[in-house]
């Protein structure tokens, strides 16, 4: 049967929805490659099932590669693919977005805490 989407976000959101997808694609959009443990220190709300599971699905959507290294202890190392790159203007007006709307909770007198703006995150990674 054929799948049919009757707008472009849908298919989008099919790739990258939920509350960690997003999280995880930003994280190696931004740091490059990352090891399974350091996704645990830079996501410290995600349960390793949950990690694990979601690491698989974009893994499998196209969007990152695992790396594997034979060694001991095991090493796995996760990267963002050629296509997966092409997320990079997506994830950046996402984390714009969400700081302008954290910003106006704030102005609103939400007790909301950022812990580390996007663009912080980007200058760590190039320096």
């Amino acid at each position: 049967m054929k799948k049919v989407y009757n707008i472009g976000v849908e298919a989008t959101l099919e790739v990258i929805g939920g509350k960690w997808k997003p999280i995880i694609l930003c994280h190696l959009n931004h740091h490059g490659k990352i090891r399974t443990n350091e996704f645990r220190r830079l996501i410290p709300g995600i349960s390793q099932k949950m990690l694990t599971s979601q690491l698989r699905e974009l893994e499998q959507s196209g969007l990152i590669n695992r790396k594997v290294f034979n060694q001991v202890p095991p090493k796995v190392e996760y990267s963002l693919t050629p296509y997966g790159q092409e997320m990079d203007p997506v994830l950046n007006i996402l984390c714009t977005w969400g700081e302008k709307h954290i910003e106006m909770l704030q102005d609103k007198g939400e007790d909301v805490l950022l812990m580390q703006r996007d663009e912080d995150i980007a200058i760590k990674h190039t320096s």
